[in-house]
């Protein structure tokens, strides 16, 4: 009995199967001579409908293929995107999870200079471009000047390409033309480099004379282009722009009585005693006026900090406009500031922003209308029409037989925000006997300890009495 009934449970699902291909065999048309393009395309679509797009079927086959797709991409995700998240997750220190932004080769992106005892190096560091430029010359020309500079560019690398080329260039050549007239000499009027570039071109600055001779002692360690050294090339910035509502249509910058020429002998006395706070003040502002013109033009909103030190003799002068910083080694191993951070928070310069309409928000950190991180800079012309932002330099005068330097350092703010005046001297007091007199090594420290900006930073050597300013065993 259960064999008979067993047989016909069989029977009955054959029958049943055999019904069901033979439904679909002979709802596919054999002889499509007999029938339409177009009803042969209804009979298609109707069986797809029938057997294939229902939706259980539709459900299942989508599962199926997520299934598929992340047994597929489990291995990936694991390696990657999981992994790096189940890295930052877990306890690690802060040089672990700078890995993260990928490995580059640091010292491929990075420029460097030693001509007598002053050295710098600086580094593109994690930002895209490199918008740091310096400046070393020990002996301007024979003078017994020394210029050294720092500009950070900030928005674009125009406005340091434009104070390295035009507001050195400009400095030197007053410095060479004040001191032929002390010494006696005839002096021939000639142009500076602004009046020649605006014939030229007033939107593009030029490369003066002396610096294209010290690029030959200027060594490159990156194997592409030198960017700090290329053409200037417009740079704007359409976030910023769009922010503050400026268009095509800007007003021209009006002349400014600062702008007009300065007579070169209002800068000494009788005696031969330059005014070196006066001289640099007037250039700095004569370049900031012509800059802010120029990007007006080419809706260029870049700008750059400014610190410049000037030694003559015994006598350093370090002017500073923005955060970069200067800081001295005394002989006995204290840091002495050479300039203060002019910072958007700092009393003086939050009721100087205020009087003059703006304000000042938080946004990671302070910021002049919400936008610039410094309350003083060259360039930004967009934040310099209501005086938010100005250029004038703050000026420091040292005498060097008082504090008998060991050494100097100047550097952008990508060095400060990892190390404090203190902590930069006592780094570089015990790397004073490297050939770059530590500047390498402290630059390359600020990378591997997270600084996340372009990294300049100049030594100036005094330790071995080099410039011969003083003797380092008077009392």
């Amino acid at each position: 009995m259960e064999d008979e009934l067993d047989d016909r449970i069989i029977y009955q699902t054959y029958i049943s199967h055999v019904k069901f291909i033979s439904r679909f065999a002979w709802s596919v048309p054999m002889k499509l001579s007999h029938i339409t393009h177009t009803s042969y395309i209804a009979q298609m679509w109707r069986m797809l409908r029938t057997y294939l797009l229902r939706p259980e079927i539709i459900v299942c086959g989508t599962m199926l293929f997520l299934l598929f797709f992340y047994m597929h991409a489990l291995d990936l995700w694991s390696r990657n995107l999981l992994g790096r998240l189940q890295y930052t997750i877990r306890p690690r220190t802060k040089a672990d999870k700078l890995a993260l932004f990928g490995a580059r080769d640091v010292e491929k992106y990075s420029w460097q200079m030693k001509v007598g005892p002053a050295a710098a190096y600086a580094i593109q560091g994690r930002r895209p471009k490199m918008e740091d430029r310096f400046v070393i010359n020990h002996n301007i020309s024979g003078t017994g000047v020394g210029l050294f500079a720092v500009f950070d560019g900030h928005g674009g690398e125009f406005a340091a390409d434009y104070a390295k080329e035009k507001l050195i260039y400009n400095l030197s050549h007053k410095i060479m033309q004040i001191k032929d007239i002390i010494a006696g000499k005839p002096i021939e009027k000639e142009k500076t480099c602004n009046e020649e570039e605006e014939k030229k071109d007033p939107e593009k600055p030029a490369t003066p004379t002396f610096a294209a001779e010290r690029r030959k002692s200027f060594r490159k360690t990156s194997s592409t282009a030198d960017e700090c050294l290329q053409e200037v090339k417009e740079v704007t910035d359409n976030e910023i722009l769009s922010k503050l509502r400026i268009t095509r249509g800007s007003r021209p910058l009006k002349l400014t009585p600062s702008m007009k020429q300065v007579p070169i002998t209002s800068y000494f006395d009788k005696t031969g005693l330059i005014n070196y706070e006066k001289l640099i003040t007037d250039e700095v502002l004569l370049a900031d006026e012509r800059l802010v013109e120029v990007a007006k033009k080419s809706m260029d909103v870049a700008g750059t900090t400014a610190l410049i030190a000037m030694l003559e003799r015994n006598k350093l002068i370090v002017a500073n406009v923005g955060d970069s910083r200067g800081v001295m080694c005394d002989s006995k191993g204290n840091a002495i500031p050479l300039s203060f951070d002019h910072k958007p928070q700092q009393m003086r310069e939050k009721k100087r922003i205020r009087e003059a309409g703006g304000f000042v928000t938080f946004n990671g950190v302070w910021r002049v209308a919400g936008i610039l991180a410094t309350s003083r800079a060259l360039g930004d012309y967009p934040l310099k029409d209501k005086k938010l932002v100005i250029a004038d330099p703050d000026i420091l005068t040292f005498d060097l037989k008082d504090h008998k330097p060991q050494f100097i350092i100047l550097a952008s703010d990508g060095l400060w925000d990892i190390f404090s005046n203190e902590d930069a001297v006592n780094f570089i007091k015990e790397r004073l006997h490297e050939p770059d007199f530590g500047a390498k090594s402290i630059t390359l420290q600020s990378y591997y300890r997270g600084s996340m900006d372009n990294i300049s930073v100049i030594i100036i050597n005094f330790k071995d009495n080099s410039f011969g300013f003083y003797n380092s065993s008077e009392k």
